[in-house]
């Protein structure tokens, strides 16, 4: 581990966050990775059939196409309730009990997407959090190395200085 780590961090990093980040250091391995597909891989199947209800369930199409239904069924049976042959008669009973047990099925659903999303979340925020350690770290180190570069140029700047004093006072007694 190098000096700069272990004066940010400590003797040892106390999460596995930052334990990371030092090993990668130290081998001098990137950390980025794409966490979209790292956690998309470990899907099941009911996991992505969840995020595509909720994906189209909370679409404007999925509206306008569930407007145009509840439009046409209405219409249709207020149409027949005329003729007197309605199959679902006002107020429509059986859409109620329907549009009940859509949300009832799909108001879980969609909670588990969110779930699942905020997960997905928490695990891209760990991640930020290692590349901008990871970076923090290597700024500081870069600036360390600047420093001690510019105080070893300043040291040369002051030897070169100081024979060019000497050699000057040695012109300057040879001088009349």
């Amino acid at each position: 581990m190098t000096e700069l780590t272990r004066k940010l961090l400590g003797a040892n990093p106390a999460d596995p966050e930052e334990q990371r980040v030092v090993d990668h250091i130290e081998r001098r391995a990137p950390i980025s990775r794409d966490v979209g597909d790292l956690a998309d891989a470990q899907d099941s199947f009911w996991d992505r059939l969840a995020d595509s209800v909720a994906r189209i369930g909370g679409s404007w199409p999925f509206i306008g196409m569930f407007f145009l239904f509840l439009l046409a069924w209405t219409g249709t049976n207020s149409f027949l309730l005329a003729k007197g042959s309605a199959f679902d008669p006002y107020p429509y009973i059986f859409l109620n009990l329907m549009l009940s047990m859509l949300a009832a099925i799909q108001a879980p659903i969609i909670m588990m997407s969110q779930n699942r999303q905020a997960e997905k979340d928490r695990i891209a925020a760990a991640h930020d959090y290692e590349v901008n350690l990871r970076s923090e770290i290597e700024i500081l180190g870069m600036q360390e190395k600047l420093d001690r570069l510019r105080g070893e140029q300043h040291e040369r700047i002051f030897e070169r200085q100081e024979l060019i004093l000497k050699q000057l006072e040695r012109i300057e007694k040879r001088l009349p």
